[in-house]
């Protein structure tokens, strides 16, 4: 993408733009089953929130400390993720939110990844609480 000539509007595509934007998934959740937080090199701060019913993820929410790149990849790893199982949603990578976004700037692919490793943890959260259901009690925020 030449930045010289580049127009937000015009030259972001509508999947980036609505993912950028979107706000309905932008809170944190009350006792999650599954709660994820990671922090980039950049410092944007990412915190997934997940409930998961019957083996679906059913609720996922995020909080992000960042830039619109970091939000249009947080919404969209909840697009890709909810619905899905949980051993679905350990398929999803930082090349499928790359490829559902479509303009994401390269040098911000690093947005996703961090979108992605949140996901990752609350997903390995939601494992260990499975086992471990008194540890739901102490979890930090």
């Amino acid at each position: 993408m030449d930045t010289r000539d580049f127009d937000f509007w015009q030259d972001h595509s509508l999947y980036y733009l609505e993912m950028a934007f979107r706000k309905d998934k932008r809170k944190i959740l009350e006792n999650p089953d599954g709660y994820g937080k990671r922090t980039g090199a950049c410092g944007d701060t990412v915190e997934i929130f997940i409930t998961v019913r019957n083996g679906r993820i059913q609720g996922f929410s995020y909080h992000a400390n960042g830039c619109l790149n970091t939000h249009a990849c947080a919404n969209t790893v909840a697009f890709l993720a909810e619905g899905k199982t949980v051993n679905e949603a350990w398929e999803i990578t930082s090349e499928n939110v790359t490829d559902y976004l479509e303009t994401l700037p390269a040098a911000e692919v690093h947005c996703a990844e961090l979108a992605v490793g949140a996901l990752y943890l609350a997903l390995s959260n939601y494992r260990e609480l499975q086992h471990f259901p008194w540890k739901k009690l102490y979890q930090k925020k």
